[in-house]
């Protein structure tokens, strides 16, 4: 059966098109929101465990092992950012003991934690150091 009269075809064909279109550009668009929302994410974790490695650091190279406190989660005093320094995102403790009871060796933990989207969020870093750097 064929329909001489073809007013009209164009229209449906190009609604259908632009149907096609917009989805696909919906898809494209949530996948940008998507990979922005992850990569935000991952730099403020990869700040975090930058943060808790150098204060480990920080503690490993103490040059007399003794003169580290033993103590529970010790804070630096409120929110600090990326580079330790005051007013971040991040919370940062740590705790120090003597494993062995020997007074050579420490152990170290180091906690950082934030907020974000109404979670705490934690990365905790443990080390075992005789100081100097080892």
């Amino acid at each position: 059966m064929f329909i001489d009269d073809k007013k009209g075809y164009l229209l449906i064909e190009a609604l259908i098109a632009m149907t096609i279109f917009s989805i696909g550009f919906l898809a494209v668009g949530r996948m940008i929101i998507f990979t922005t929302h992850n990569n935000t994410r991952s730099n403020i974790m990869t700040q975090a465990t930058l943060l808790a490695t150098k204060t480990l650091e920080d503690f490993k190279n103490t040059p007399d092992i003794k003169t580290l406190a033993i103590g529970e989660d010790f804070n630096d005093g409120g929110p600090v950012d990326a580079d330790g320094n005051p007013g971040g995102i991040f919370t940062r403790s740590w705790s120090v003991r003597d494993p062995l009871a020997f007074n050579t060796s420490r152990e170290i933990e180091v906690s950082v934690s934030w907020t974000r989207e109404g979670q705490i969020r934690r990365i905790v870093l443990k080390t075992l150091t005789r100081g100097k750097g080892t």
